[in-house]
């Protein structure tokens, strides 16, 4: 009885314990269904790596004064239309870092908060030069707007003898994304990356 209590105890105590690791980011997360950073990893790749060889924006812009051809973007929101409470605004950014280079941004509206105080700053605080300050009305304008949207569509089927005891949960996502042009309206590009994932909880999971 002492030894089976010990195993017990032992047993339990193994169970409290956590183990905490770091791992590379870019590795495949597969903890449950629920949206991860492999889901926002795929989406954002297959979105970004389509627009880059659009041909529709090929020829839509034509050289400035410098003979720069590259597009001037403002990255728009992403909606959440899943039943999950995701933070869009890291695709936004992981999306626009792919895109940056080859695509020239303007800032959003945080960046255009911070940019109205810092001219604000150097025109009315008397500490900068007159001569060299930043003044309003001399910011590129953008040409097109990245704007998206996340939905998913979730199944599950619960305990039964057919399942031996096991639930499964099915979600498909869909991740869209758009370009138009500010000017006309026009929708010069968009871009689906769908993904699916099953998660089966066995007949001692919790979840």
């Amino acid at each position: 009885m002492k030894a089976t209590a010990l195993m017990l105890g032992l047993a339990l105590l193994g169970a409290s314990c956590s183990n905490t690791r770091y791992r590379d980011a870019q590795d495949e997360e597969t903890i449950n269904a629920d949206f991860g950073s492999t889901d926002k990893q795929r989406f954002v790749d297959g979105v970004s790596a389509d627009f880059l060889r659009s041909p529709g924006l090929t020829y839509y812009k034509k050289p400035d004064e410098k003979g720069d051809t590259r597009v001037i973007a403002v990255m728009g929101g992403i909606v959440n239309e899943t039943s999950e409470h995701i933070n869009t605004e890291i695709m936004t950014r992981s999306l626009r870092d792919k895109l940056l280079g080859p695509v020239r941004f303007v800032g959003g509206d945080l960046g255009q908060a911070e940019i109205t105080k810092q001219i604000r700053f150097q025109q009315d605080s008397g500490r900068v030069d007159p001569a060299k300050a930043a003044a309003f009305g001399k910011q590129l304008g953008a040409e097109v707007v990245l704007y998206g949207s996340l939905s998913s569509i979730e199944k599950g089927k619960g305990r039964s003898l057919e399942t031996l005891g096991s639930k499964k949960r099915d979600v498909y996502m869909q991740f869209v994304m758009n370009c138009i042009d500010v000017n006309t309206g026009e929708i010069l590009w968009t871009e689906e990356v769908e993904l699916r994932k099953q998660q089966v909880t066995s007949l001692f999971g919790s979840s």
